[in-house]
């Protein structure tokens, strides 16, 4: 199966022609190897998918015969992401949660700036 129909059927993106686009960007590897969107993959191959500045690993467990619901897409791939890498993508998600009072309404341009500067 091609990597892109692969990316469509285990549901890393909407639609196929999103999954051809991110292999054109690069942001798509094979066992280590920057692939094009045609390329064949088969069981045991290690995915990465570069997705918010982080790079995401998964084993390729089997090869589906099309799309299938969320539910079922743990029988095709498996995550073996680094949990250090993913804590800190966790904790950089909560340090930046900015709370604000229920009816403040939209923030001024100063406090964007703010926001902006806490961001960063």
């Amino acid at each position: 199966m091609r990597i892109d129909q692969f990316l469509w059927c285990v549901r890393q993106f909407k639609s196929r022609n999103l999954a051809s686009s991110w292999c054109k960007k690069s942001n798509i590897k094979i066992n280590n190897i920057l692939v094009k969107p045609s390329k064949e993959v088969i069981i045991n191959d290690t995915l990465q998918i570069r997705k918010n500045q982080m790079w995401r690993t998964y084993r390729i467990t089997d090869i589906p015969a099309g799309r299938m619901g969320p539910k079922l897409v743990n029988l095709y791939i498996s995550e073996t992401t680094d949990k250090y890498i993913l804590d800190k993508e966790n904790l950089k998600k909560l340090s930046c949660r900015i709370e604000r009072d229920p009816g403040k309404g939209r923030p001024t341009k100063k406090e964007r700036r703010e926001i902006d500067d806490l961001n960063k």
